[in-house]
């Protein structure tokens, strides 16, 4: 990574460069702003022209804050990531294990779900840029509760990371397609999973072995 992607990697999450003009700062959340809703509603191919149109921007203006469309996806993703990040020190804070994990994998599939345009963003983002794992800041910390959990007896010690990240991605999915009756009726699908995660319900191992 060159010294230039690194500095722009570093900018806090929604900023432009630093040195821009007040003007070139609004110019930039606006079209953040209309991408999220843009994205939303046409996945991750979603027309460039139409972000800028709606942003009342031209579509010079667009490429001169993303050159492409996987630094724009980029910098929407880190935007979402950084409204996420708090669920994390919370899920620590949590009485006991049980409900830190618990509560950390119901913010991450809700945070997946409220936003549907986050899973087509991860999915470019990781066939676009192999060496850029978008998941990877949010699997420390899930890494971390569930060892938690496990040590406290309260978690089947027969899962991994690997195995709760796709649950979690399972969730977020049940927003493609179903509208307004995910709002409605998600939990009752987390809950189901939930209650097959806790150690006391354990009655048969896992079949094979994790895919890591």
């Amino acid at each position: 990574m060159s010294s230039s992607d690194g500095a722009a990697r570093a900018r806090r999450p929604g900023s432009a460069p630093p040195g821009r003009r007040k003007d070139a700062q609004r110019n930039y959340d606006r079209l953040l702003l209309e991408a999220r809703r843009v994205v939303a509603e046409q996945g991750s191919a979603a027309s460039l022209e139409e972000i800028a149109r709606r942003a009342e921007l031209g579509i010079a203006t667009l490429y001169r804050h993303f050159p492409n469309r996987t630094e724009l996806l980029r910098a929407l993703y880190e935007q979402a990531l950084a409204e996420v990040e708090a669920a994390a020190s919370d899920a620590r804070a949590a009485p006991n294990a049980w409900q830190g994990l618990a509560g950390y994998v119901e913010r991450l599939a809700a945070w997946l779900i409220e936003d549907p345009g986050l899973l087509p963003i991860i999915e470019h983002l990781g066939a676009a840029e192999p060496d850029y794992r978008p998941g990877g800041t949010l699997e420390r910390p899930l890494a971390e509760l569930i060892a938690r959990a496990q040590a406290a007896g309260e978690l089947r010690p027969d899962v991994d990371v690997a195995d709760l990240a796709r649950l979690i991605t399972m969730l977020g999915g049940l927003s493609r397609g179903r509208g307004p009756a995910v709002a409605r009726s998600w939990r009752r699908e987390l809950g189901i999973v939930l209650d097959g995660l806790r150690a006391e319900n354990v009655r048969n191992p896992l079949p094979g072995e994790p895919a890591g």
